[in-house]
């Protein structure tokens, strides 16, 4: 049976990279994110490349339901082999640490927080039977270095990369892997990128350059084969 890859925040930039990667490499693809016509879209874009991609509208500020996912996404395509976690809002922005409250982490927990803890529960032990898995995080570089004016999602997604990395050290061993990917610019073809550019020159932050999603997945590819990074870097100059 051919591995599946789940890509959870699937859209025009990094999600759709990520599925062609893998289904290069003989990968079945489930795609999920909010908007179905955008999906469905994606799923026959990716079939006529030669590509297995089954749609899979979900809210995944919502991780109460993530089982239920899970187990359509099972009952579909029979299991999940890797799962790419990823998704941002067009909505979503920073914000200044000396404006940020409560109310604003608590918005953006369900997505960049609880909801990829509730993925990786509920496909954990069908990886650690197996003996095989991976978990492969997107976030920002924020979430690993704090910067000025650019907070808000940072706070957020460091608990995140806080969790993977205990993850990755008490998975060693047991043939599942956890990482994450910090990417340092924005991502070309994705529908924030516009929004994110006028963030970055509204708030006179660090300027930032346009990557190519094609070469993220390149580097997604090499750490679920290679596995020997808890965390890589974009551009890979950069450290936390």
């Amino acid at each position: 049976m051919s591995k599946v890859i789940a890509v959870f925040g699937a859209g025009t930039g990094l999600g759709v990279s990520v599925a062609r990667r893998f289904g290069r490499e003989g990968f079945r693809v489930a795609l999920v994110a909010r908007r179905k016509d955008r999906l469905d879209a994606l799923a026959g874009e990716l079939g006529g490349e030669g590509i297995e991609a089954v749609a899979f509208s979900a809210d995944l500020a919502k991780p109460s339901e993530v089982p239920a996912l899970v187990q359509m996404i099972r009952d579909r395509l029979g299991r999940i082999d890797v799962v790419e976690y990823g998704p941002i809002s067009g909505d979503t922005g920073f914000t200044a640490a000396t404006e940020l409250d409560a109310a604003t982490l608590m918005e953006l927990s369900p997505l960049l927080l609880f909801t990829p803890v509730e993925v990786v529960r509920a496909v954990l032990p069908e990886w650690t039977e197996r003996g095989d898995g991976a978990f492969l995080l997107t976030q920002g570089y924020s979430a690993a270095r704090p910067m000025p004016y650019l907070s808000g999602l940072g706070p957020v997604m460091s608990a995140t990369r806080n969790y993977l990395y205990s993850l990755n050290a008490e998975l060693a061993g047991t043939g599942v892997y956890a990482g994450t990917l910090s990417v340092a610019s924005l991502i070309a073809r994705s529908e924030v990128a516009a929004a994110a550019q006028a963030a970055f020159t509204a708030a006179d932050g660090p300027k930032v350059g346009i990557v190519d999603p094609d070469d993220l997945a390149d580097q997604y590819w090499r750490m679920y084969t290679e596995r020997d990074h808890v965390e890589r870097f974009y551009p890979d100059s950069l450290t936390a």
